[in-house]
């Protein structure tokens, strides 16, 4: 199932005061087969936000950008990372569009990083009937008006801090929604590591219990990170295989 992108950008947003988790709610929707591409669930508080492997995305009521959408790639499986590329790239796209002045990068796989310090976290789970990419749930958890964090999160932010300047919350989610829909995969991969946290840098990594330096090269198109380590040898890591320290 697919659909244009104006019919993608007419798909119904349900609002909703307080959830779960926007990806719950999407998915539900979506399991039933009458769902729209492109239908978006926005809400004003999550109860039991959900982050990478496992994690709790933690937000204020009213202070961040909740929303999921769903969407119908029409991609091979193997292309999966393409397809989340294209989607940390989309949402990059449509900060800068509001704010050409914003520094937003991409940390691997998709945390969005403005000035060193993530903004906002992507989850998207996919749905596979046997061969077949059944759907696409996109979350994404955008802090926008939070001042301060909780102390085990300090390389949190958010947009009011690294911007300081006014924000409507309904405006982000159209543009995000609007740039998601526009993606281009052709040139993602690229894109993405255009935008890549600290490629061409050194940083700490721990795997297995060691920890290590290592320059960052890139992500290859299996979307493994590629390191380039001292003794000059070439590391692709998958994500969930170590991990990076800030």
């Amino acid at each position: 199932m697919s659909s244009n992108v104006k019919d993608v950008l007419q798909a119904p947003i349900i609002r909703c005061d307080s959830i779960d988790s926007t990806n719950n709610y999407a998915a539900q929707l979506a399991d039933a087969e009458t769902a729209q591409e492109g239908l978006t669930i926005v809400a004003q508080n999550q109860t039991a936000g959900k982050g990478q492997r496992g994690n709790t995305w933690q937000d204020q009521p009213g202070q961040a950008l909740l929303m999921s959408m769903l969407l119908y790639p029409q991609m091979p499986l193997e292309q999966q990372f393409l397809f989340s590329a294209a989607i940390a790239v989309a949402v990059v796209d449509a900060l800068q569009s509001l704010d050409k002045d914003l520094q937003v990068a991409i940390k691997f796989p998709n945390d969005i990083i403005i000035n060193d310090k993530k903004a906002a976290g992507i989850l998207i789970e996919n749905a596979l009937r046997g061969s077949t990419w059944a759907h696409a749930i996109v979350g994404l958890g955008l802090n926008v008006f939070q001042r301060s964090f909780p102390a085990q999160l300090p390389h949190a932010t958010s947009l009011i801090l690294q911007s300081h300047k006014n924000w409507d919350i309904d405006s982000l989610m159209h543009a995000v929604r609007a740039h998601i829909a526009q993606r281009h995969t052709g040139n993602a991969l690229a894109r993405y590591n255009q935008l890549l946290y600290r490629r061409g840098q050194h940083n700490y990594f721990e795997k297995e219990g060691n920890i290590f330096d290592a320059q960052v090269i890139g992500v290859n198109p299996e979307g493994q990170l590629l390191l380039s380590l001292a003794d000059g040898s070439t590391q692709a890591l998958a994500h969930g295989s170590f991990t990076w320290i800030w």
